[in-house]
């Protein structure tokens, strides 16, 4: 993607906002799959110049109920973060799990350029970071996908494996019944089949990807050793915060891992439980060549993804290039802009009420 044309001065004091209403009609004026296949692309583009961008471990603030983070990057001519929160309580409340919003911001003048809410961007660039990834690392021809844990995130995982890897049925299953009925309503008219499950190990059955996506706060046991069989590929993206894992250790032991960025994931994701040497690859290497992916059949593939900065720069770019000429977006007076750039006080004097 290119940048669109640098708006003269008088229009930088002005950011455009993308609202949750605005994203919502962005969504369905491409069209859901067709976003998600953009935005597996857009992350691809990303990961492939993986060395340009400043990488740090989110800045993460954790309580006893949840955790609220910053994700910050920069690829040397933009700026970016995102703050997001994690709540798994707050369902109880009727509240979301995960809220977010995100900021793109212009090296050169430090100016914002986009500010945006990031909570369906999020949803939306994790199914595709899944997606993509999945694309790279599960078995060829996989047509069927376990899907453990069906929150808020289980849509939109099941359509970006549909759009971006070909999978045509999907098998749901979560411990609320409630959840899995939600999610199969929902997947109604998508053409994917769909199979509700009683368990987990039923949901496995004919399963060549598993999706793992459960919100509970701490160590778990979603998948059991003896539940995962030769040639699967694993997505495990519901663990992401230290204390919360998903998976058996004898699981990771026997699986090749890829991660994203390592520093974040060795404490934040399912190799948590294993020793800090533990061998894993980075992503971006398979994507650019610089590492194999799948090597074999038989081969059992763990993306353990906690979610990291540059996916959610990727997003953000991808929607500040969508919005140009729609009405998707509100341009904020959230700027101070003097004719005198020396003269601030000037232009709050003579804002001043007459009188």
């Amino acid at each position: 993607m290119t940048d669109p044309v640098t708006p003269a001065p008088s229009d930088l004091a002005f950011v455009p906002f993308v609202s949750v209403d605005h994203m919502m009609g962005l969504v369905h004026h491409i069209g859901i799959r067709t976003v998600l296949g953009d935005l597996a692309r857009a992350i691809e583009a990303d990961f492939r110049r993986w060395p340009a961008f400043d990488k740090t471990p989110r800045v993460a603030s954790h309580s006893d109920v949840g955790v609220i983070e910053l994700m910050p990057t920069s690829d040397g001519e933009t700026y970016g973060f995102k703050y997001v929160n994690g709540h798994p309580s707050n369902t109880r409340d009727g509240l979301q799990t995960v809220t977010a919003f995100g900021l793109l911001a212009d090296v050169t003048t430090g100016y914002p350029k986009l500010l945006s809410e990031m909570t369906l961007l999020t949803a939306l660039r994790t199914a595709a970071t899944s997606a993509m990834a999945a694309r790279h690392l599960a078995p060829k021809g996989a047509g069927t996908m376990a899907m453990i844990g069906n929150g808020a995130q289980a849509e939109f995982q099941c359509l970006a494996f549909q759009a971006v890897c070909g999978v045509d049925h999907v098998r749901l299953y979560d411990l609320d019944p409630r959840a899995t009925e939600k999610c199969a309503r929902n997947l109604q008219g998508s053409g994917l089949r769909v199979t509700p499950c009683i368990s987990a190990e039923q949901a496995m059955e004919g399963a060549r990807i598993v999706t793992t996506c459960t919100a509970d706060k701490q160590y778990a046991t979603i998948l059991t050793d003896n539940m995962i069989g030769s040639g699967v590929h694993i997505n495990a993206i519901g663990g992401d915060c230290p204390g919360k894992t998903e998976l058996a250790r004898d699981i990771l032991l026997r699986s090749d891992i890829f991660v994203e960025y390592p520093p974040q994931t060795r404490v934040e994701g399912e190799i948590q439980q294993l020793p800090a040497d533990h061998p894993v690859t980075e992503l971006w290497q398979v994507i650019s060549g610089a590492a194999p992916g799948r090597r074999s059949a038989g081969q059992i593939t763990l993306f353990d993804s906690v979610g990291f900065a540059v996916e959610d720069f990727a997003a953000l770019r991808y929607v500040h290039d969508a919005i140009q000429g729609t009405e998707f977006y509100t341009r904020l007076d959230m700027l101070a802009d003097p004719d005198d750039p020396r003269d601030l006080f000037g232009m709050l004097q003579r804002a001043a009420p007459a009188g």
